[in-house]
C-alpha cells in the first residue's frame, strides 16, 4: 500500500473500524461482556398521527456504519471476530429500498439483509444491548440493556477523533460554509428568514431533514432568541443584521458554524460588536491547546466581553467588575461551546476519563463543556452578546444597573445581538480551526 493509498478516506476509515474493534475487545474484556449489540434505532410517530417525527441514527451505531438515517437495523460486536450487520432492507413498493454503497469498509463487515426489523438471537454468553430498546425485547435476547459503565466507556471512547473522523468533520464544514455564503448573499440581496435558509439549503446540498439540528436564521431582534425556530416569510423593512448558525452532516459527523452579519441600516456600534465578538473567538482559539481547562477558556471569554463592553460604552465599570457582578452574563448566558462529533453536542463533555461528574460551574450552568482539552477534541468556539431584556432588564434595579448605559443598550437592541462559531480541532502543538472563512 503506497502512501497516497494510506491518505485516502477509505484507508482511513479501514484503520478506524480496526482501531475501534480492538477498543471494543479491551472493554469487552474490562466489563465481563462477550459482546455488545447495538441497534440503530428507528423513527417514533406523532401522537394519534401515522406521521413520523425526524429521525437520527444513534452515535454508536454511526461510529462503525457512516449510514446516518438507517433505522430498525442492528451490529453485533465480539472480541475478535468480523462485526455482523444485520441491516434492515424489506421489499416494499411505497419506499426506495436500503442499498449499501461501493465501498471498502463494506467488507469489514458480515452482512445480513432482513424484512423485518427483529433483533439477531444472540450466542451464548454475557451480551449488552446499547441504544433506544425497550426492556421486554432486552430481556427477550438475554442481554443488559445499556450497562453504564460499559456505555460510559464507550462515550469516552468517540472524545478524540481519528484521522477519519477529523477528515469527515473537515468536510462537513466545508460544505456547511457553501450554505453561508449564499446564505449571507440573500440577507445582503434583502431576503426574508425563509430565503435566506432555502439559500442555505440549496447551496449546501441538504434537504431540511438531513439537517444535524434546525437551522438559526435571525433578522433583528429574532438574532437575541437563542434558539430562534422560526422561519419568516416576509423580508423586514430594516436591514440591520442576521445571525445564522447552521450545520451540515457528512457521513454521520456533524459541522456546526455561526455566522453574524450587519445589514445596511445597522448601527456602527452593532458592527463593533461583530468585530469585537470575532477578535474573542480568535483570541481563545490561538489559546487552545492539549491540557487547557475549557472553563478556563469560558471565564476568559467573560473577561473579553467585559472589555468589549467597556470599550463600546454599553459599560461604565472594569471587566472585573461586569463579570463578578453578572453583567456579562446577561449579555451571554450560553456555554463557550461544546464537543462536536456524531452528535452536534456530542458525549462525554461534562465527566472525566473514567466517567466522574464533572458538573458546570454554579454561575455558568450552561457549559456543555467542563473538561481538559485534549489532542484529537473536536469542539466548538461560539462566544457572542446579546441584547436579551429579560436578562438584562433585572439588573435595572440592582448596583449594576448604574454601571449599564441603558441608552446603549436601547440602540443595539433591534440588532438581536452576534454569535461567532468556528470548529476547531485540538491538535498537540495547538489547534486547527476546520471551518474555512468566508
Amino acid at each position: 500500500m503506497n502512501d497516497i493509498m494510506k491518505e485516502t478516506l477509505e484507508h482511513k476509515h479501514l484503520a478506524h473500524l480496526e482501531a475501534l474493534q480492538a477498543a471494543y475487545d479491551r472493554l469487552l474484556a474490562t466489563h465481563g461482556f462477550d459482546g455488545v449489540l447495538i441497534y440503530s434505532g428507528h423513527p417514533q410517530r406523532h401522537f394519534a398521527d401515522d406521521q413520523h417525527a425526524s429521525f437520527a441514527t444513534y452515535g454508536h451505531f454511526m461510529h462503525w456504519v457512516p449510514l446516518h438515517g438507517l433505522d430498525h437495523s442492528w451490529l453485533l460486536v465480539r472480541a475478535g471476530q468480523r462485526p455482523k450487520l444485520q441491516l434492515h432492507a424489506p421489499t416494499d413498493f411505497w419506499h426506495l429500498g436500503t442499498t449499501l454503497p461501493d465501498e471498502a469498509w463494506v467488507d469489514a463487515f458480515e452482512i445480513a439483509r432482513v424484512d423485518t426489523p427483529t433483533p439477531p438471537g444472540l450466542p451464548a454468553g454475557r451480551y449488552a444491548v446499547l441504544g433506544d430498546v425497550d426492556e421486554q425485547t432486552a430481556r427477550s435476547l438475554g442481554a443488559e440493556l445499556n450497562p453504564p459503565t460499559l456505555t460510559q466507556a464507550l462515550d469516552e471512547g468517540r472524545v478524540r477523533k481519528s484521522a477519519y473522523e477529523i477528515d469527515c468533520l473537515r468536510e462537513a464544514n466545508r460544505r456547511a460554509i457553501h450554505g453561508h455564503r449564499a446564505a449571507r448573499d440573500a440577507f445582503f440581496d434583502g431576503g426574508a428568514e425563509l430565503d435566506i435558509q432555502l439559500a442555505y439549503l440549496g447551496a449546501s446540498r441538504q434537504r431540511e431533514s438531513d439537517l444535524p439540528y434546525q437551522s438559526i436564521v435571525g433578522l433583528n431582534q429574532h438574532a437575541a432568541v437563542l434558539h430562534y425556530q422560526h422561519y419568516e416569510l416576509v423580508a423586514e423593512a430594516d436591514h440591520r443584521s442576521l445571525l445564522i448558525d447552521a450545520g451540515h452532516r457528512y457521513r454521520g459527523y456533524a459541522a456546526d458554524i455561526t455566522r453574524t452579519w450587519a445589514g445596511g441600516d445597522a448601527s456602527d456600534a452593532f458592527a463593533g460588536l461583530i468585530e469585537g465578538v470575532t477578535t474573542i473567538q480568535h483570541n481563545l482559539i490561538r489559546e487552545m491547546g492539549p491540557g487547557v481547562d475549557y472553563p478556563t477558556l469560558h471565564a476568559r471569554m467573560h473577561q473579553g466581553l467585559g472589555e468589549l463592553l467597556g470599550e463600546l460604552g454599553v459599560v461604565r465599570c472594569s471587566a472585573p467588575a461586569a463579570v463578578e457582578q453578572g453583567i456579562t452574563r446577561a449579555f451571554c448566558p450560553h456555554g463557550l461551546g461544546h464537543l462536536l462529533g456524531l452528535q452536534v453536542h456530542d458525549v462525554a463533555g461534562r465527566q472525566t476519563a473514567d466517567g466522574t461528574a464533572l458538573p458546570p460551574p454554579a454561575e455558568h450552568p450552561a457549559l456543555r463543556l467542563t473538561r481538559t482539552l485534549e489532542a484529537g477534541m473536536v469542539v466548538t468556539m461560539e462566544p457572542g452578546c446579546y441584547v436579551i431584556p429579560m436578562l438584562l432588564d433585572p439588573l435595572r434595579e440592582t448596583p449594576a444597573g448604574g454601571d449599564i448605559d441603558w441608552a446603549a443598550v436601547e440602540a443595539l437592541a433591534p440588532h438581536g445581538g452576534v454569535r461567532i462559531e468556528d470548529n476547531v480541532l485540538v491538535t498537540d502543538q495547538g489547534a486547527e480551526n476546520l471551518t474555512p472563512t468566508l
